[in-house]
């Protein structure tokens, strides 16, 4: 099942790299010539870079001198008797007693109580006053801030639109020569073409599923690149319920038995859902896909839908080898595979279950996943229910 698509020809871009206005779906820059795709990751890269390194000054300066260095700027105090009374502030302290410097100048004779307490009240001026003209400075700097991270954050949407527009571009050229190669493998494999041996035939069918896997995994870059700029639009209409399972099930059904998994089915019949069904069966397919995969040969994938109240309650689960609760959050995250790289034994780009969030959220539901290591994974999301008499 095919996502929409994405491309149009009014849509307008800029270049990353010169800035130029161009069509939103060229590959290169017709002006400076940039790979758009690369193009974007990197400007994407500086501006979080530029971002992370910004160092912006909030901090309240130290504008007012301390008490004892005013005192001895207007000539009150010497330089000695300033050392002096810090030196017994620290005496004083060590038995215990806590002393301001200013007292200890009056202590020490170097000061008088009037001239000391005249001191202090042109500081508090003098630091009232530095305290203002810090306060306008930080709310200068916060506004440049914010404009600056404003301007980073719309630069960062341009070039996601930009690595967007690529990915649908790439992916929608892809399909006509996918097209032909899984056109003439059906030929190959209905004999049209030719008898065909039977070491022949199994080899042409392995070459269809790796076709149609390719396949699947061109829709699903499509389909991301139409949900990351968040352009969903859904149809709600009543839907049967069995109805989606069937038809998600559908081109699922030969895999599952080729590989040995059994499926149990628990649906209701004439239980019907507001949702749009073709959205909903492409979110089954992609949950029944990755059950499959991941189960082993014996293995048992589960289906079922339940009424519980107005909502009908959806749930594949299969006995799989389980994901690690340190992994449950990572699994919705785009082009996220739980294997190593050099040590994944299954193909997908990651991107289904990213997928499947996006187009559940837009129905106002939530996809869970609840899964313990060597025993299951089960997914599971809810949907209204239509009742008999709604139309």
């Amino acid at each position: 099942m095919g996502a929409p698509s994405l491309l149009s020809a009014q849509q307008r871009i800029h270049c990353p790299q010169c800035g130029r206005e161009i069509a939103a779906d060229e590959q290169f820059c017709p002006y400076c010539g940039v790979h758009l795709g690369l193009a974007a990751i990197v400007g994407e890269r500086e501006i979080i870079l530029s971002q992370l390194d910004q160092e912006t000054d909030l901090a309240v300066e130290s504008l007012v001198p301390r008490l004892g260095e005013r005192l001895v700027q207007k000539g009150l105090i010497t330089e000695a008797q300033l050392q002096r009374a810090l030196d017994y502030q620290r005496e004083r302290a060590q038995v215990g007693e806590k002393i301001r410097i200013g007292r200890a100048l009056v202590r020490l004779g170097f000061l008088d109580e009037e001239t000391l307490d005249q001191a202090i009240a042109e500081t508090l001026l003098q630091l009232q006053e530095a305290l203002y003209q810090s306060n306008v400075r930080l709310q200068q700097q916060v506004e440049k801030r914010e404009k600056q991270l404003q301007k980073a954050l719309n630069r960062l949407a341009e070039l996601q639109r930009v690595k967007a527009n690529f990915v649908a571009s790439i992916s929608h050229e892809l399909r006509t020569p996918l097209a032909h190669i899984i056109g003439y493998l059906d030929l190959l494999h209905d004999g049209d073409l030719g008898n065909l041996t039977e070491e022949q035939r199994r080899a042409v069918r392995v070459m269809q599923n790796a076709a149609e896997r390719l396949h699947l995994l061109i829709e699903d870059l499509i389909g991301f690149a139409l949900l990351s700029q968040g352009e969903i639009v859904l149809n709600p209409q009543p839907v049967a319920v069995e109805k989606l399972f069937s038809e998600a099930l559908a081109p699922l059904r030969a895999r599952a038995a080729a590989k040995g998994v059994h499926l149990q089915e628990d649906i209701p019949r004439g239980v019907r859902v507001l949702a749009d069904g073709e959205k909903i069966t492409w979110v089954l397919r992609h949950l029944l896909d990755n059950a499959i995969k991941f189960t082993p040969p014996d293995g048992t994938v589960w289906l079922q839908a339940a009424s519980q109240g107005f909502q009908v309650h959806f749930m594949v689960e299969d006995s799989g080898p389980g994901i690690h609760a340190r992994h449950l959050r990572s699994v919705f995250e785009p082009f996220s595979q739980l294997e190593e790289a050099t040590h994944r034994r299954h193909g997908g780009a990651g991107l289904g279950l990213a997928l499947a969030k996006q187009v559940l959220e837009a129905h106002q539901t939530t996809l869970e996943v609840v899964s313990k290591v060597g025993c299951f994974t089960r997914f599971s999301f809810s949907l209204p229910k239509v009742e008999p008499d709604e139309r």
